[in-house]
């Protein structure tokens, strides 16, 4: 089994899906009721370099990596701690 591998220590490849913890996410649930849940592990597609090489088109000046989810769930660089490659389907 795949260890929990801090964002400091090595990055995913570009492209790659992976299992990313994010302590503080928190999502609002379906419906209009304003209830949230915490969801502190996702599956997001890890894009090195993307805000460099969109520049022009975001005007974004931070952390040059994105975290590209799926459905509403794009998490900046500086949210996500820790990662690990998807498991093997069986």
């Amino acid at each position: 089994m795949s260890r929990w591998i801090p964002i400091h220590e090595q990055l995913p490849a570009d492209g790659q899906r992976c299992l990313c913890h994010l302590p503080a996410n928190v999502i609002f649930l379906p419906g209009k009721t304003g209830e949230t849940e915490a969801r502190p592990v996702v599956i997001l597609r890890f894009m090195h370099d993307y805000f460099v090489k969109n520049a022009s088109r975001t005007g974004y000046t931070g952390a040059p990596h994105f975290w590209l989810g799926e459905g509403t769930c794009n998490k900046f660089f500086v949210e996500v701690t820790h990662w690990m490659p998807l498991p093997e389907t069986p």
